[in-house]
């Protein structure tokens, strides 16, 4: 069935058409991806905007894709779905071009834009119309509202939406054809922190029906919570493609922290045996270059009683900065203080 988050409907669901049963989907459907990409390259005049970008979207799970302002993101989604050609390379969905499909919303749903919409349609009109131009059944237009929350407005106005109901109803076209695709381009911009909830409950719901979910974001917290693994790029190349807890796990931003009343001696026998750390200001040491089984070997042989051996994982924006960090092309500056102006001035 189809996983409504927070109406709690359960919906009729088609067969994958490439064969996965209704009983559940097999592991080694998992490993074959439904969204492959192969030195994907666009150019928009003198700009490269994707370069030589390769990757794959498997089902199962929630494959976040992240990247600085201006990386290709939203370029590289709408290459997927047809609505820019690649000047080099190829994109296809279930091993064909989305132009070669014969119904693209019984297969790929997707909210690129909340905003694309006329202001002037109502909500149900908007989904009625989709339906009839897609041989999709009338009574998806209620049940996808019913889904996204959207039941008591179906008569207004898309105008009158705020981009919290726009993304929501955009979240509603993309799975008004049940699809086994969706693609989502920051679909939580101008959601409430409920809202933000039940998007992340909805897309998690719809992966373990075996769906391929492939989601963009700038919200580093709500893909650490979100997403299985992340596709992440920088100006238009590949940096990564990993699941999130390898991601942390490798990144130079985790450490261990330490309490013990004899802070002092086992700090100095750390250093001694190469390790990195920080005394903090509520008397903890921080600990890099050597994990909790090294640190506390080391405290028993020395000995040394610990009060607090616990390893801290980088977060996904940690690990994010660290990765991108020779890929983000707009730097800001910081603000200046009291007097700075006048000091330049002077």
């Amino acid at each position: 069935c189809t996983f409504a988050a927070k109406s709690g409907l359960c919906l009729e669901r088609k067969q994958f058409r490439h064969g996965i049963p209704k009983g559940g989907i097999r592991l080694d459907d998992l490993a074959s991806p439904m969204i492959t990409a192969k030195d994907l390259t666009k150019h928009y005049g003198s700009k490269l905007a994707v370069d030589r970008l390769s990757f794959e979207v498997r089902p199962g799970v929630v494959t976040g894709f992240l990247g600085p302002n201006g990386s290709g993101k939203s370029t590289t989604m709408r290459m997927i779905m047809g609505l820019d050609a690649p000047n080099q390379g190829d994109v296809t969905v279930n091993g064909r071009h989305f132009h070669d499909l014969s119904w693209p919303l019984h297969e790929v749903g997707a909210l690129l834009e909340a905003r694309a919409i006329h202001p002037g349609r109502r909500a149900s009109a908007h989904l009625r119309m989709l339906c009839e131009a897609n041989r999709i059944p009338l009574r998806r237009v209620d049940e996808v509202l019913e889904i996204v929350g959207l039941s008591s407005v179906a008569g207004q106005r898309a105008g009158k939406f705020s981009l919290g109901m726009s993304q929501r109803l955009g979240i509603a076209a993309a799975l008004l054809g049940d699809p086994e695709v969706l693609l989502f381009d920051e679909p939580v911009n101008g959601l409430d922190p409920d809202g933000i909830r039940w998007v992340r409950n909805l897309l998690k719901g719809l992966a373990r029906e075996g769906r391929t979910v492939f989601v963009s974001s700038h919200l580093m917290s709500e893909m650490s919570l979100t997403a299985d693994e992340v596709v992440i790029i920088g100006k238009g190349r590949l940096i990564s493609q990993i699941p999130i807890d390898e991601l942390l796990a490798q990144s130079s931003q985790g450490f261990v922290r330490v309490r013990s009343p004899e802070i002092a001696k086992l700090k100095g026998a750390l250093e001694h045996e190469g390790a990195t750390t920080v005394l903090e200001d509520d008397g903890s040491l921080s600990v890099r270059g050597k994990d909790e089984i090294a640190i506390g070997e080391l405290a028993a042989r020395i000995p040394v009683v610990l009060h607090l051996l616990a390893p801290q994982s980088a977060s996904l924006e940690e690990a994010f900065m660290e990765l991108t960090e020779e890929s983000v092309e707009f730097h800001g500056s910081s603000a200046p203080g009291p007097g700075a102006s006048k000091g330049a001035s002077a």
